[in-house]
C-alpha cells in the first residue's frame, strides 16, 4: 500500500495531448500516420514530447495515412495509429477503417472532435462517430474525461489485436485533450492466447487420415514468422496441396511444391474446378468469404464437404459452412501445436501433383500478342527481386496478372487489400519502405487507383525513402470495363480515363521515372530505378484490348448472346470462346 501511495505521488499532472502520447508508446505504439488538424492540436504537441520513441509520420491524404497505418499492422501484426481531424479528415479515412475490418488487421484511428459542450448543436464538422464507425470498427469510443485516456488506450490495443484482429476508432474531444491530469501510465497486460483443444486436434488428424483430396486454404491476418513456418512444415511434410485465400500471398511459399494457387477474385477456372472435388478442407485462419468460396457456391453450406475450419474468433466460425470441426485458437499458437501431430502415410500425393501443375500451367508465360507482354514482365521481375522484397498491391484488373503470373517466395511478403478498395497500393508501399527502409519494395497500381492516393509519394520524399511503383496503365477502371463488356458489348460508359504522363508526375518531385512500352525495356528501367536511390515510377503502358489475363474485350463481347430475334443471333456463333486455362491468343 506504501509503495503504491508513494508512485501515485510522483506522478506529475500531464495534459490530456501528454498523456494520450504516453499512453501511445505505453502500449508498444511506435508509428502514427497523421494528417494534422487543429482538432488535435494538443495531441500533436504531445507527441513532438515522445518524438525519440515514437516516428510521426505525416500524409497528404487521410486516406492514405489510415491506410499506411493498415499496411503496417499487416506487415508486423501490430497495431500503429493513425490521426485525422473531426469532419472531412474522418470521413477521407473512412476507407482505411473498412479495408482494416475485412482484412482483419489491427488498426488504432483517433479523430480530433468538436468541444463536447458542444455535442448535438451541429457544431463546426460535428458527427457522431460511433453511429459512423459503428458498423465497420471492432469498437468506437470517445473520451470526454483525461483521466480515462490510459484505461481507454489500453483496452482499444487490446480490442484491436485479441480474437479477430481489427479497428478500434477513439474520438478525442477538444477540451479534454488540454485538461491537466494526474494519472499513471497503463500499459499491456499479458494474456494467455487460446490454445486449441487436444481433442479437435486428434479429430483433425482423424479427418486427414480419411482424406483422398485434402487441400488446405491459408488466409487471415497477424501470422508470425514461427507460425508460417510451422504450418509450411506440417502441410509439405504431409505433402497436402496448399492454396491462399484473396490477396494472402504472403503466408506461403508460392515456389514450393505443393502450392497450387490462389483463391479469389480472377483466379484460375480449372483450380476452382478441381477445389469442388476435395473431400477434406483445412482452413486455416481464413474467414472463407465471398470472394475465396466464389459467392458462397464453392461449398454445400450444409457441410457436404467436410471442412476444418481454425480461426481466433469462435462467432465466424459456421457464420455460412458449417464446419465438420470448428477449432477457435490464436492462428499463431495452433500452428506451432501441428508440430504435435503424429504425421498421417499421405494418399494424395497424384491429387497434390494434378494441382500444382495447374498451378505451374497458369502462371507460365502466355504469348500475348503486343509489344508488351505482363506475363514475361513479372516473370522477369521475379528473377530481380531481393530474398526479403516487400510487394504492395491495390485493386483492379491489373492485380490479376500479380497473382498469377508472379511466384512469392518465403522470405519475400505481398499486400493487398482483401476488401477491393483502391488507392491502396502506392500508401502501404511507402509504408513499408518507412518501417523497413533496408528492403526493397515494390508497390503495384492502376492507372486509376494511382491518381486516387498517388500524391502520397511526397511523404516518401518527406520522410526520404524509396518505394519504387509500377503503374499498369490501360487507360481504363479495368475492372468495371471488364464487367461491362459481359454485360453491355460495346456500350462503354464512364470507365475511360485521360492520365497525365506518370514518369514527369514522379519528377515533378525529383523522383525517377521511367515509361515502358515494351518487354524487352522493362529490365533495364527497373534496374535503374533501383540504383537510383530514389522514390521511382516505372509505367507499363498495356494493349487496353487485352483486358484480363485470360480473354481480351473481343473475346469478352463474343460471350454475350445476342437478343433474341436480332440479326446478330441469327449468325453462327464464334468458334472462340473464353478460354478456361489462361491461354489467349
Amino acid at each position: 500500500m506504501e509503495l503504491a501511495q508513494a508512485r501515485k505521488a510522483r506522478i506529475a499532472p500531464r495534459p490530456g495531448g501528454r498523456v494520450l502520447a504516453d499512453a501511445l508508446v505505453a502500449n508498444g505504439i511506435d508509428h502514427v500516420f497523421a494528417v494534422p488538424g487543429e482538432s488535435y492540436l494538443d495531441v500533436l504537441d504531445g507527441l513532438y514530447a515522445v518524438r525519440e520513441r515514437l516516428k510521426l509520420v505525416t500524409c497528404r491524404f487521410e486516406a492514405g495515412a489510415v491506410d499506411m497505418a493498415e499496411a503496417y499492422g499487416k506487415l508486423t501484426g501490430r497495431p500503429a495509429a493513425a490521426m485525422v481531424t473531426r469532419g472531412p479528415g474522418a470521413c477521407h479515412g473512412a476507407i482505411g477503417v473498412h479495408i482494416a475490418r475485412q482484412d482483419s488487421t489491427p488498426l488504432l484511428l483517433f479523430v480530433g472532435q468538436i468541444p463536447f459542450a458542444e455535442t448535438d448543436r451541429e457544431s463546426f464538422q460535428e458527427i457522431d462517430y460511433r453511429a459512423m464507425f459503428g458498423p465497420i470498427a471492432k469498437w468506437v469510443t470517445q473520451i470526454d474525461d483525461a483521466k480515462r485516456i490510459p484505461e481507454i488506450v489500453a483496452h482499444a490495443v487490446d480490442v484491436a489485436t485479441r480474437g479477430r484482429p481489427g479497428p478500434v476508432v477513439i474520438a478525442l474531444s477538444e477540451e479534454m485533450q488540454r485538461d491537466s491530469v494526474a494519472v499513471p501510465d497503463i500499459g499491456p497486460a499479458p494474456v494467455t492466447r487460446p490454445f486449441p483443444d487436444p481433442a479437435a486436434l486428434a479429430k483433425l488428424r482423424d479427418l486427414l487420415g480419411q482424406a483422398r483430396k485434402p487441400l488446405a486454404i491459408l488466409g487471415g491476418s497477424c501470422w508470425s514468422e514461427a507460425a508460417r513456418a510451422a504450418v509450411r512444415d506440417f502441410l509439405l511434410g504431409q505433402d497436402i496441396p496448399v492454396a491462399v485465400s484473396f490477396r494472402r500471398q504472403q503466408l506461403y511459399d508460392m515456389t514450393l511444391a505443393n502450392f497450387v494457387g490462389d483463391l479469389g477474385v480472377g483466379c484460375d477456372p480449372a483450380l476452382v474446378a478441381k477445389v469442388r472435388e476435395a473431400d477434406l478442407i483445412l482452413a486455416f485462419g481464413t474467414r472463407l468469404s465471398e470472394a475465396v468460396t466464389q459467392g458462397y457456391t464453392l461449398f454445400d453450406l450444409a457441410g457436404a464437404t467436410p471442412i476444418v475450419h481454425v480461426y481466433p474468433e469462435a462467432e465466424e466460425i459456421g457464420r455460412v459452412f458449417r464446419p465438420a470441426l470448428g477449432i477457435v485458437a490464436d492462428l499463431n499458437v495452433f500452428a506451432a501445436s501441428l508440430g504435435d501431430l503424429a504425421p498421417v502415410a499421405p494418399r494424395w500425393g497424384e491429387w497434390r501433383a494434378e494441382l500444382r501443375a495447374l498451378r505451374e500451367a497458369a502462371s507460365a508465360i502466355a504469348p500475348y500478342r503486343g509489344k508488351l507482354n505482363l506475363s514475361e514482365i513479372l516473370h522477369e521481375l521475379q528473377t530481380l527481386l531481393p530474398a526479403e522484397a516487400i510487394l504492395t498491391g491495390d485493386a483492379g484488373n491489373f492485380a490479376t496478372w500479380v497473382a498469377r503470373f508472379l511466384n512469392f517466395a518465403d522470405a519475400q511478403r505481398f499486400i493487398g487489400p482483401t476488401n477491393g478498395a483502391m488507392g491502396y497500393g502506392v500508401p502501404a508501399a511507402i509504408a513499408a519502405k518507412i518501417v523497413f527502409p533496408e528492403r526493397l519494395v515494390v508497390g503495384f497500381v492502376g492507372d486509376g487507383g494511382f491518381l486516387m492516393t498517388g500524391q502520397e509519394i511526397a511523404t516518401a520524399f518527406h520522410h526520404g525513402v524509396a518505394p519504387i511503383i509500377l503503374v499498369f496503365n490501360n487507360q481504363m477502371y479495368g475492372t468495371i470495363r471488364m464487367h461491362q463488356e459481359k454485360f453491355f458489348p460495346g456500350r462503354v460508359s464512364g470507365t475511360t480515363l485521360t492520365n497525365p504522363d506518370f514518369a514527369k508526375f514522379i519528377e515533378a518531385f525529383g523522383g525517377h521515372g521511367e515509361t515502358v512500352t515494351t518487354t524487352a525495356e522493362f529490365a533495364p528501367a527497373f534496374r535503374r530505378a533501383v540504383a537510383s536511390g530514389r522514390p521511382a515510377v516505372i509505367e507499363l503502358v498495356q494493349d487496353p484490348e487485352q483486358i484480363t489475363p485470360r480473354a481480351t474485350i473481343a473475346e469478352l463481347r463474343a460471350l454475350r448472346p445476342a437478343p433474341p430475334g436480332s440479326v446478330a443471333a441469327k449468325r453462327k456463333p464464334p468458334a472462340r470462346v473464353l478460354p478456361k486455362h489462361g491461354k489467349t491468343r
